[in-house]
């Protein structure tokens, strides 16, 4: 249940990228020649900030925060950062690790901030700056979302502990009706602010692109008419672009590799059936974890129409084979070999393992990365079985 916590967690992971690991560098802001025309400023009231405590600017790079900017908090609790931006992007702004927020800053962007300096990410209000006010908002609605999901998963450990199977159902449904909810209010935010560079970055970055396939498609369209020079939304198209033949909806590329026996096996050969593409290896310490449920779920589902393809990244065939007969894996199995370079790997994107995609009869690709009680409340679903 908690693997969909992802999404709604993922501006805690990002204000969560500690200063350690900022990468130094040049700041890009110019204190001293910026001006409200030529480039952004953000002032700021604190309070509980002594005269002299720093305030740190930082950009959102592609995997951690980059140095920008510093300025000092006066007597009043006041400080001004100004400079210039090449373009629209998301910022850190702290004065430390665990007092930090997110805007977004572009030239001629006037942001005035408020808040507790000791409590900054929950009292702090920002005003003057669409995008941040925008970013606000979503930080806040998924800082409810994640008091529930953690409430909720608190409440789920304890009854899994005790065996309470009808208390654990009951919690994944309330998980999920949050966890939809959730993604419904984000995508509503979305549509109704095109415009803004922080509606591109969530799409990418926030919602999963992967499972909301639909839904980012469409918006990166709009994206490339309001934004078609923003990075976020050159990131979000490019990535559509591997997902596409992939995706959800979509019906499944062809894979044709060689069986242990050495004859090819066809994944088509397997239609009429829901189809579990199991993209796995012998070396692969996860997969080998995962495989005990799923020969339990191929022994529970077999007879009911489920059916299992394995594609192995292994390159020692007889390693292969002593995993398969240790495991137990009694469902077709494939293989080409070439580990990382295998060509079903490459035709669907896998960048690691285990991972899996669930087809429907006609071999339409309805779900991805479904694993161990997920997997099993959507076979449960599909086959329609109790």
């Amino acid at each position: 249940m908690m693997k969909k916590m992802k999404s709604i967690l993922l501006f805690a992971a990002v204000l969560g990228m500690a200063n350690a690991c900022n990468r130094a560098t040049a700041p890009t802001s110019d204190t001293a020649s910026a001006t409200a025309g030529e480039g952004y400023q953000v002032t700021g009231q604190l309070t509980n900030a002594p005269a002299g405590t720093k305030v740190y600017l930082a950009e959102l790079g592609e995997t951690q925060f980059i140095s920008r900017d510093t300025a000092t908090v006066d007597e009043k609790g006041a400080f001004t950062l100004k400079g210039s931006v090449p373009e629209a992007g998301l910022y850190q702004l702290k004065t430390d690790d665990a007092n930090q927020v997110l805007l977004a800053l572009n030239n001629g962007s006037q942001v005035q901030l408020s808040g507790d300096a000791t409590q900054l990410g929950t009292s702090y209000t920002v005003k003057g700056s669409p995008d941040s006010e925008l970013l606000q908002r979503l930080m806040r609605e998924m800082d409810k979302t994640k008091k529930t999901v953690e409430s909720l998963g608190e409440r789920y450990n304890q009854a899994a502990q005790a065996g309470r199977e009808d208390t654990m159902r009951s919690i994944r449904e309330r998980f999920t009706t949050v966890q939809a909810r959730n993604i419904a209010g984000i995508k509503q935010l979305v549509r109704q602010n095109p415009n803004s560079v922080v509606s591109a970055f969530v799409v990418g970055n926030v919602l999963n692109p992967d499972e909301q396939f639909p839904f980012a498609d469409s918006m990166a369209t709009l994206f490339k008419k309001t934004l078609p020079d923003s990075r976020y939304t050159q990131s979000l198209v490019t990535r559509l672009d591997v997902l596409r033949p992939t995706a959800v909806g979509v019906v499944a590329p062809e894979i044709q590799l060689a069986s242990p026996a050495g004859a090819p096996v066809a994944l088509s050969s397997l239609r009429g059936k829901y189809v579990l593409i199991d993209f796995w290896a012998s070396w692969c310490g996860p997969c080998r974890q995962e495989n005990p449920n799923v020969v339990r779920m191929y022994n529970k589902y077999k007879s009911k129409g489920f059916e299992i393809y394995g594609v192995s990244f292994d390159q020692d065939k007889t390693k292969w084979e002593k995993a398969i007969a240790k495991d137990g894996l009694t469902w077709t199995h494939v293989s080409d070999l070439k580990g990382w370079e295998s060509a079903a790997g490459q035709t669907y994107g896998v960048k690691s393992i285990p991972q899996t995609i669930l087809l429907d009869p006609q071999g339409r690709i309805i779900a991805k990365n479904l694993r161990g009680e997920e997997l099993e409340e959507k076979l449960k679903l599909v086959l329609a079985v109790n």
